[in-house]
C-alpha cells in the first residue's frame, strides 16, 4: 500500500473528513480516485443481442479505481448508479470477464430488463443510455459459485439465456490458464439471434482444444434437457463436477436430473416461482405504512410493491441482502430452498421470501 493510501485510510484523515468521509472530498476532486469505496467508469458499451421487439443485452466493460480487488471467475458485483438525478439504484450483475486482479478492468453482460412502475431499470439505463465515461458505485466481487482452484479434469457447465455469463468467466479462465482438461459447454438459447457471444462461442467450438461447445434452441427442435440426453451427451454425468446457471425452469429441470448429486452447483438466474394465489391462505400486513392485503402468494417484495410501497432492494434474486426487512410474526417460505421459517423477530429477504398463512412485516 502506497503511503498516501495509508494516510488516506488512516484514522486522522477520517476524523478531520466526518462527517462525510474522505472519499466524498476524492470524489469531489477525481471519480477515480478512492480511499474505501469501489468506483468504475464505463470504458466500451457493446451490443451482443439486438433482436427487435425483445430486450438488448450488451456487454459493458469496466475500469474500476483502485480498491477494486478482483474476483474470481462466476461472481457477481452490485452495481449502483443515479438515474436522472434520482436516489442511487443498485442491481447485481455477474462478471462475464475471466478472473481479475486489483484494479483489473472487467466486463458485465446484461439484458435491458424492462422499466418497473416508479423506477427505470438499471440494466435498461447501461444498456441504452450509459456511454464511456459514465460513473457507477461498486461492491467488491462477491458469491461461492465458482471453480475450485484445482481445476477437475472434465468440467461440464450449463446455462440459458443470460444464465451464460458466470459460466463464460468461467471457460474464458479455463481458457487463459490453458487447462488441459476437458469443458463440455451446454447452453439454451430462444433462437440463433438471440445467443449471447455467439461469435465467440463459435470461434471455440471450431477450435476444439478439448472444449466440446453445445448451442441448443429447443424452439427451433434441438432437445430439451433430460436425464437420456445428458446420459447420451456426457455418460455418468452425476459424478461430473458441473455448474449450471439460469432461469428457475431450467436449473429445477438440471436439479431434477441430477437427483441430489453432490456434483452440481447451481446459480438461479431467476428465483423459481411462488406459489399461486389460490394455494396461498392468510393475510399479509405492513406494519408502518399500516397497509395489508390478502396473501396472493407471491414474495413479500412483490406484494408489497402491489400496494403501492418502495422498499429498498437490489437483485431480486435473494443474492444482494439489499431487501432485508424484519418479520415480527408468521411463517415465511425461501423459494430458493423451500425453507420455512417461523421465527418472531426475523431480519428476512423479502424478494425470495414468500408468506406461509398470515404474516406481519415492518414495511
Amino acid at each position: 500500500m502506497s503511503i498516501a493510501g495509508t494516510l488516506l485510510r488512516s484514522r486522522a484523515v477520517a476524523a478531520l473528513t466526518s462527517p462525510h468521509g474522505v472519499d466524498r472530498y476524492l470524489e469531489q476532486v477525481n471519480p477515480m480516485w478512492a480511499a474505501h469505496e469501489v468506483r468504475a467508469r464505463v470504458v466500451d458499451v457493446h451490443r451482443e443481442v439486438d433482436v427487435p421487439g425483445h430486450p438488448p443485452v450488451a456487454t459493458i466493460t469496466l475500469q474500476p479505481t483502485a480498491t477494486w480487488r478482483g474476483h474470481r471467475a462466476g461472481q457477481h458485483v452490485q452495481l449502483g448508479v443515479e438515474i436522472d438525478g434520482a436516489r442511487r439504484a443498485t442491481r447485481v450483475f455477474t462478471v462475464s470477464s475471466p478472473d481479475s486482479r486489483h484494479g483489473d478492468r472487467f466486463t458485465i453482460t446484461l439484458r435491458a430488463n424492462p422499466d418497473t412502475p416508479g423506477r427505470q431499470s438499471v440494466s435498461r439505463f447501461l444498456v441504452e443510455r450509459a456511454a464511456p465515461g459514465t460513473m457507477v458505485h461498486l461492491s467488491q466481487a462477491e458469491g461461492d459459485f465458482v471453480l475450485p482452484d484445482r481445476v477437475p479434469d472434465h468440467v461440464l457447465m450449463i446455462s440459458g439465456g443470460s444464465g451464460i455469463t458466470p459460466v463464460m468467466s468461467m471457460l474464458r479462465s479455463l481458457q487463459r490458464r490453458t487447462h488441459r482438461g476437458r469443458v463440455t459447454f451446454v447452453h439454451y438459447a430462444q433462437s440463433p439471434e438471440h445467443q449471447i457471444f455467439a461469435a465467440e462461442l463459435d470461434e471455440v467450438r471450431r477450435s476444439g482444444h478439448g472444449i466440446d461447445v453445445h448451442l441448443l434452441h429447443p424452439e427451433l427442435g434441438d432437445p430439451a434437457l433430460s436425464p437420456a440426453w445428458l446420459e447420451r451427451l456426457v455418460p455418468g454425468y452425476r459424478d461430473v463436477p458441473t455448474w449450471a446457471c439460469g432461469p428457475a425452469p431450467l436449473i429445477e429441470a438440471v436439479q431434477a436430473a441430477y437427483d441430489g448429486s453432490d456434483a452440481l452447483r447451481v446459480e438461479y438466474f431467476k428465483p423459481p416461482r411462488t406459489a399461486t394465489s389460490g394455494e396461498a391462505a392468510g393475510d399479509v400486513a405492513f406494519t408502518r405504512s399500516g397497509k395489508a392485503a390478502p396473501n396472493s402468494g407471491a414474495s413479500l417484495l412483490e406484494q408489497a410493491e402491489a400496494l403501492g410501497l418502495r422498499p429498498e432492494f437490489g437483485c431480486r434474486m435473494g443474492i444482494c441482502f439489499s431487501c432485508t426487512s424484519r418479520k415480527s410474526e408468521g411463517t415465511v417460505r425461501n423459494v430458493l430452498t423451500g425453507e420455512e421459517s417461523s421465527r418472531p423477530d426475523e431480519d428476512i429477504r423479502i424478494c425470495v421470501s414468500a408468506p406461509v398463512g398470515d404474516c406481519v412485516v415492518d414495511l
